[in-house]
């Protein structure tokens, strides 16, 4: 019944999804806009979509294997997060999810259409079509309430589309992938990157709809800021717990592995970066109202990009769980929005093309220009050596690989010019910046930055890209910190208490000292990349029992194995006693393991981690020899816990900036006139 259901509701949601697409395209032709002809079929998806998704994890939850989906995806020996979690750990599940983020975006995207708003209406239509592809396409080769015609000997052996069709259901289903199920963050990351991905095509609706219409100026961008900070907050988010979800599950050691997939999430986060920054000259000084076009389309097309790098199965990455049919369907659609959005953008080039000019490279928009050619360049160039080894492969039939080297000699430059630009960027005048200016405002910041490699310096650490970093990194926090100081001061000197000074600056203006926080939070992540990559000590030890070995500052003493069953696996690992270097001072009792999951042929091995305040010890398990010996990873990475605050940080400030639109505030920047420093000097 569940099947049956299922499936009508994907198909009343593709019905739904193209009348919107129709209505909208009606009104915007006519100028005759009914908000209530949208909200119609704008609802309908919405609570067909939504039921699809609680459907499905109905299905999950009541072990029904008579769904292929349930019986090749869960167990009944699943824990309850991750029988949740199954709802989008594989292809049809996660269309789903996808589906039903859309429709909540599709129907909030309708309501706020008013009386002869043709702009919204489009923007109302596009969204149906984007509907009536991702709906289109669980209905037909992602369905995910395919009824099991066979039962394997564990799972589904034959399934059938038709859901009426005789069903016979396994006694058990097959169970996540063990990767999936060995960590939190799995029902907590993919759904934070599914509402990223998918709330930038609100944006690109209405950027699509405003060229259609010939509708010049930045209304649109009015209209989709929130949005466009609101996916740009969750993608952050998304990205971060997946660096952690690595590190505390993989047992390489790292976080970031330049992985495909990995990139495919990165890269709509670079082109989307610079489209938030470029859309803030465009709404301050009326500039860059092609290029925002250009970011938009750009970023809305990754994250397609991104889909079917992931789900498509073309590519071998830790984090592909997928193999199926559904990629060429996806590079078709990506196909479609490539060719269709930039040939709408060329063809109404002259509606776009008109825009102030640049009065000087020496002013914030100058540098905020800058900041788009980096972060464009860096996304180029993480594009190409993503994609480089499948365009080999497949006009010439080679093999190639573009490895980690690759990414970081082209990440350290773009990074550190970056930081540069950071740093001096939202501290200069509009228009044009006289040089004593922009020097007053920079150089705390500078002494900060400078103290900052000498002490590193100092401290023993002799690699220059780490020495850059922590330089270019306190550059950033203290221009920030002393560019907020100097307005504090500036109210306190006409009379305002020091707490409710240090409070207005941030209220008066939360869109542009959000920013300045997701400004420091990616300071803090430079250093702590720098620093954990350039200054980690990596040792294989081999140690019998009760025997220790000294690596860095730390001794490790192998106390001897451990076994235990827990309700869907089987852990097996060794106590291993981290001390002091001196091996007697005790710090903690770690245990690196690896947990077998039933139906799964390969062990999983899971470090241990403490954390503390200089370093982090990182214990992973490599093996345990036949005469008794352990065989352990053992790493050190300092100032780990500065990369998880910087990114949490980071979205903090995208989440805090939202309060300007909310609040109707004008636009968030800070005055350029040099009032509030005259008042401080």
């Amino acid at each position: 019944m569940i099947a049956v259901v299922g499936l009508l509701t994907i198909l009343v949601s593709v019905g739904a999804a193209a009348l919107l697409a129709y209505r909208g395209v009606v009104a915007a032709r006519n100028g005759e806009v009914d908000a209530q002809q949208l909200m119609q079929p704008a609802l309908v998806l919405l609570v067909a979509a939504v039921a699809s998704f609680v459907l499905l994890e109905m299905a999950i939850l009541s072990h029904d294997f008579s769904i292929k989906y349930v019986a090749n995806t869960t167990s009944r020996a699943t824990p309850f997060v991750f029988l949740l979690a199954s709802g989008w750990a594989a292809l049809e599940g996660s269309i789903v999810l996808w589906g039903s983020l859309l429709a909540v975006f599709t129907w909030l995207v309708a309501r706020r259409v008013g009386p002869n708003d043709r702009m919204g209406a489009g923007a109302a239509a596009i969204m149906g079509a984007v509907g009536v592809f991702w709906f289109g396409l669980m209905a037909s080769f992602a369905n995910p309430f395919e009824v099991c015609t066979a039962a394997g000997q564990i799972g589904c052996g034959d399934s059938s589309w038709f859901p009426l069709a005789a069903t016979i259901a396994p006694l058990d289903g097959v169970g996540p992938n063990p990767l999936l199920q060995n960590h939190i963050l799995m029902a907590v990351h993919p759904p934070l990157l599914y509402v990223g991905y998918v709330g930038f095509t609100v944006p690109f609706a209405y950027a699509v709809s405003a060229l259609w219409l010939r509708q010049t100026g930045g209304r649109w961008l009015d209209v989709t800021h929130r949005w466009s900070l609101i996916a740009w907050t969750f993608l952050t988010a998304g990205i971060l717990l997946g660096a952690w979800w690595s590190y505390e599950v993989l047992g390489w050691g790292g976080y970031w592995a330049w992985d495909p997939v990995e990139n495919a999430a990165f890269l709509p986060w670079l082109v989307a970066t610079a489209f938030i920054h470029s859309a803030i000259v465009q709404r301050k000084r009326g500039m860059l109202q092609a290029w925002n076009v250009v970011l938009v389309i750009s970023t809305f097309a990754l994250t397609i990009l991104g889909t079917f790098l992931t789900r498509s199965g073309v590519i071998f990455s830790v984090h592909s769980f997928t193999q199926s049919a559904v990629g060429p369907i996806l590079l078709v659609f990506l196909g479609v929005v490539i060719v269709g959005a930039f040939g709408l953008f060329a063809m109404r080039a002259d509606v776009v093309g008109s825009a102030p000019r640049l009065d000087s490279l020496v002013s914030r928009e100058g540098l905020f220009l800058a900041n788009n050619l980096l972060l464009t360049l860096f996304a180029f160039t993480v594009l190409l050596g993503t994609m480089l080894p499948l365009l080999v492969e497949a006009f010439t039939g080679n093999q190639v690989t573009v490895g980690r080297p690759f990414f970081d000699r082209a990440a350290i430059p773009l990074s550190f010019a970056l930081l540069l630009a950071m740093g001096v960027g939202p501290v200069t005048p509009y228009r044009s910046a006289r040089g004593e200016i922009v020097r007053e405002r920079v150089r705390p910041g500078a002494v900060v930055g400078l103290a900052g490699a000498a002490f590193a310096i100092v401290a023993g650490v002799r690699s220059i890209p780490v020495v850059i970093a922590v330089a270019l990194g306190g550059f950033v926090v203290g221009v920030i910190v002393r560019h907020y100081t100097v307005r504090v001061l500036a109210l306190r000197r006409s009379g305002v208490a020091t707490l409710q000074a240090a409070g207005r600056v941030i209220n008066n203006e939360p869109g542009y000292w959000g920013g300045q926080l997701s400004h420091v939070g990616l300071a803090l992540v430079a250093v702590a990349i720098a620093t954990s990559s350039g200054l980690a000590v990596r040792q294989t030890v081999e140690i019998g029992l009760r025997e220790t070995a000294v690596v860095d500052e730390y001794c490790v003493g192998y106390l001897g194995p451990f076994s235990r069953s827990e309700p869907n696996r089987l852990v097996e690992g060794a106590e291993v006693a981290l001390m002091r270097a001196d091996c007697s001072t005790p710090i903690r009792l770690m245990e690196p393991r690896v947990h077998l999951y039933p139906n799964a042929t390969q062990a999983v091995a899971t470090p241990d981690v403490r954390t503390g305040f200089v370093d982090d010890v990182y214990l992973s398990l490599a093996g345990l020899t036949a005469e008794g010996t352990l065989v352990l990873e053992v790493f050190v990475f300092p100032l780990m816990w500065m990369l998880w605050l910087g990114g949490l940080l980071t979205a903090a400030g995208g989440l805090y900036a939202l309060r300007a639109r909310s609040r109707g505030d004008p636009e968030p920047t800070p005055p350029d006139a040099a009032a509030s420093e005259a008042v401080a000097a």
